[in-house]
């Protein structure tokens, strides 16, 4: 029977505003089912969603439809995170207001985010540039404060001088702003930090219980939280080589079992010992300066040339006194770890190595491996880093590092230096505190005023919120919060006087630390709603990008101990489920080259391929371009897809089931137009076989349906079971496979029991109800139609997940390796029931064991019951 085609330009907007107008989306707390809460990490309004974004959305969209199915109380919101540099730097640009660019944006992404079909509660979206949400955070950041979570401290920052703000170690490019391309200075700032370090053991032994997270962010976090037990080491300083006062130089170091290898002391540029030396010598001094113009991440730290300066200092070597070191100034050492002090042991560590090479100092092998000759053993150009055993290193030798680590402990532990041992265990951690101040507008503001009389003055919870400013200037750099005529005078709330408001903003990564649990009751006066949040959270599946592994999710869960600490929540964790999905690829199109090149979108190309080959070419002009590799979906090669661009071409069903079909979820998936008409004949294929059936099929008794109908029903039933188990595993790529699978298998069942029994029939509407249930939580406007085709009268997405037949979907047959002499030689597949006659007799009729007796009869056969069948020849 012909049908029309599937036009999903039609069904899909006429299914969202169905869904809309019944309100299905939307969570009540007061609901008494089970919750579940499904949450993607959300998006910055940065201009347009791409096809990139729903794979991300997508995914948690269907967790939240199976579970809706499934009985649950389901919330799946959508916010923004909308504070941040690019709007001011649009600001700047365009001369437009940091806010209308953010809204704007906002309209326009929310626009493309329901085109895809998205089951979001729309009631519970906020931005956090709303002043309704970052009123909360100043109320949260008080609260903080009150506890003593919140400090403010001189502390070393990059620092743009032409953009004059600080920027983050990721926006020092080689030296300089990542903007201004200015060379980057560090200064001494005081910045407001909130105690993340108050939770480090915490955060690190919580870890283990997370199971529901991937192992490798697991590692991630651990290898950031750094914990590292070592020996803090006080080095006697050679009187007349140091500067006045000074007498000693603290280290920390976790090898102190390699203590005889050392051959220099490194400090940092900052150390107080380094500045009193370079006070006195003006090379020193201009060193110190050079060390911190350069960036301090760990990347920049890593490959940058290690230079050193040797300021004449020398130390006294613990354990021999007429044994003294060098002390440099070295720009790999920074004052933020350990005691921005080392001891440089070049044969055990790379980067002490290199700068021994470079500096021709002593490198002296402390540890060699079990099986080397201590006599030649030597170090040269790489450093030995394993296990083994101490050589040259005096009453060490001959013990393990572990040993000769304890060793050096207790002797050390027992010599009084000063009054104090000259050393002592210390427990370190690699994290520090987390510095939330920025030199920017568009952010949130932070509560205090600074008074001449009375110091740092919280302002009182009843003139929050400080609102920003409206009528704002960005015609010069910095600030334009320090510059603005009125908002930053206020008087002060304890003595009345003239005052000035922290024109400091928060940190955007506060913003994204604690929506989560704003979402669970996001109109409350409060922060939170308490029940809500401890009703709601922790977030049962959380989706979002490998690179957000870190930072994102170590201060999220820092929040979530913050807010326990001061009464808004009581939980420690914030995500009992992680998941980090790969990206959406693309292909890139380029002209010119050098520094004329210019990217093109796929919309401007015209593609043609002739005898294997591919080449491209732009629409408008016909000039030939060359195509580039997969990368990322980003503007700035334009390789981006929009939402209405597939849903114009193909409908948002086909978007959604190609995103997840064509890869596992944690990998990349590439986006081409090939797939995509894959994907979309797909959907053709099921609308014709559920429409053309429909109208001659009828729910009923199934049970007495037979030969393929009965087969068509196992196969349902089978599938029904295996798919929702793939969803349960975020498998969306092996559910989407069994549909295919399904679809192959019942269709031709399905044209035969359009003019069979009722039972067929039956069993045939059952089949087709089962196959729209499953392929509901991808493709929910296709799985809507086909269900209204089918006569069911509620939609399908406030419809419960069916309950597979366990009689149906149990295997009847069973697999049994066939052995020959002891080796195996095939199989044979026999129903589960059968007799041992019965399955000897297909033994021996099977073509390999004919084959391997040679026309001989066995000896003996063996049959173990549903286990395997042993001949003997």
């Amino acid at each position: 029977m012909a049908t029309e085609r599937y036009n999903p330009r039609e069904v899909e907007p006429k299914w969202q505003k169905a869904w809309a107008e019944a309100r299905l989306f939307e969570a009540d707390n007061d609901d008494p089912r089970p919750k579940y809460y499904v949450l993607e990490m959300f998006p910055y309004p940065s201009g347009r969603i791409h096809i990139g974004h729903t794979r991300n959305y997508t995914m948690g969209d269907v967790v939240a439809r199976h579970r809706r199915a499934l009985g649950y109380n389901v919330l799946h919101p959508m916010g923004w995170d909308a504070f941040g540099m690019p709007a001011e730097n649009a600001a700047m640009q365009n001369k437009v207001h940091p806010g209308k660019w953010t809204y704007d944006n906002i309209a326009t992404m929310r626009e493309q985010l329901k085109l895809m079909g998205l089951s979001i509660d729309w009631s519970r979206e906020f931005a956090t540039c709303d002043v309704d949400y970052y009123h909360r955070q100043q109320m949260l950041f008080l609260d903080f404060l009150d506890k003593g979570l919140v400090y403010r401290k001189q502390s070393k920052v990059n620092w743009d001088p032409v953009d004059m703000t600080v920027l983050a170690n990721e926006q020092v490019i080689d030296g300089c702003g990542w903007r201004s391309g200015a060379p980057v200075e560090q200064r001494e700032l005081t910045q407001w930090f909130f105690r993340i370090t108050d939770f480090s053991q915490d955060l690190l032994d919580s870890l283990d219980t997370l199971d529901g997270w991937p192992e490798k962010v697991r590692v991630m976090q651990k290898n950031w939280i750094g914990r590292s037990e070592g020996l803090q080491i006080r080095w006697e300083l050679v009187p007349e080589t140091s500067p006045a006062g000074e007498t000693e130089l603290e280290v920390y170091t976790t090898r102190p079992d390699t203590i005889f290898g050392a051959s220099f002391m490194a400090i940092a540029a900052d150390h107080p010992l380094a500045k009193k030396a370079a006070a006195a010598n003006p090379e020193l001094a201009a060193f110190c300066h050079e060390c911190r113009r350069q960036g301090t991440s760990v990347a920049e730290l890593e490959t940058a040339e290690k230079k050193g300066f040797d300021t004449g200092i020398r130390v006294v070597h613990p354990f021999d006194p007429s044994w003294t070191l060098p002390v440099y100034v070295a720009n790999f050492v920074l004052m933020d770890y350990g005691t921005g002090a080392i001891f440089g042991c070049p044969s055990g560590d790379q980067r002490d190595l290199d700068f021994a090479n470079k500096y021709g100092l002593p490198v002296i092998p402390v540890v060699m491996p079990g099986d080397a000759d201590a006599e030649s053993f030597r170090i040269t150009e790489e450093a030995y880093v394993g296990d083994g055993v101490m050589i040259n290193s005096r009453f060490l030798d001959g013990l393990t590092p572990k040993a000769a680590f304890e060793e050096v402990a207790k002797r050390l532990e027992s010599v009084d230096l000063g009054g104090r041992p000259q050393a002592e265990r210390k427990v370190q951690f690699r994290l520090r505190d987390w510095g939330i101040s920025r030199q920017r507008y568009w952010g949130c503001p932070i509560p205090v005023i600074h008074c001449d009389e009375c110091g740092v003055v919280p302002v009182p919870r009843s003139d929050l919120p400080v609102k920003l400013p409206e009528d704002i200037d960005f015609e010069k750099p910095g600030n334009p919060l320090d510059r603005h005529p009125t908002w930053r005078h206020v008087d002060c709330p304890k003595c009345g006087k003239p005052a000035r408001r922290e024109t400091d903003t928060m940190d955007t990564f506060v913003d994204s630390s604690w929506y989560f649990a704003r979402f669970t009751a996001p109109g409350a006066d409060n922060p939170t709603d308490p029940e809500a949040a401890n009703d709601w959270l922790p977030v049962d599946q959380y989706i979002g990008g490998i690179e957000h592994a870190i930072l994102h999710l170590l201060y999220s869960r820092f929040f979530t101990r913050a807010m326990r600490e001061t009464g808004h929540l009581d939980l420690a964790e914030p995500f009992r489920g992680l998941f980090t999905q790969g990206m959406v690829v693309h292909e890139t199109y380029r002209t010119g080259s050098g520094s004329d090149i210019r990217w093109h979108s796929p919309s401007e190309i015209r593609l043609e391929e002739s005898g294997g080959a591919r080449r491209a070419f732009l629409v408008e002009t016909g000039e030939e371009v060359e195509i580039g590799s997969l990368e990322k979906m980003s503007k700035s090669k334009k390789n981006t897809i929009g939402p209405e661009e597939i849903t114009q071409s193909y409908g948002a069903d086909t978007a959604r089931w190609f995103m997840l079909s064509d890869s596992p979820p944690d990998r990349d998936v590439e986006w081409n137009d090939r797939g995509a008409e894959g994907a979309h004949r797909f959907v053709q294929r099921i609308w014709r076989i559920v429409s053309g059936a429909a109208p001659r099929l009828a729910a009923g008794d199934a049970a007495g349906a037979s030969g393929d109908a009965l087969a068509m029903r196992r196969s349902a039933h089978k599938a029904l079971k295996a798919v929702g188990e793939d969803f349960e595993k975020l498998a969306f790529n092996r559910a989407i496979a069994r549909v295919h699978e399904l679809v192959n298998e019942i269709a031709p069942a399905v044209d035969k029991a359009v003019s069979g029994s009722s039972a067929d029939k039956a069993a045939a509407h059952e089949a087709l109800s089962i196959l729209v249930q499953v392929i509901a939580p991808v493709m929910p406007h296709l799985a809507e139609e086909c269900w209204h085709a089918l006569g069911h009268t509620r939609m399908v997405a406030e419809t419960p997940w069916p309950q597979f037949d366990p009689s149906l979907v149990e295997e009847n047959t069973v697999t049994l390796p066939v052995q020959i002499n002891g080796k195996k030689r095939g199989e044979i597949v026999v129903a589960k029931d059968a007799d041992k006659d019965v399955v000897e007799k297909s033994a021996l009729e099977a073509d390999f064991v004919v084959h391997h007796l040679g026309g001989t009869n066995p000896k003996k056969v063996i049959v173990v019951p549903n286990r395997i069948v042993n001949i003997v020849a």
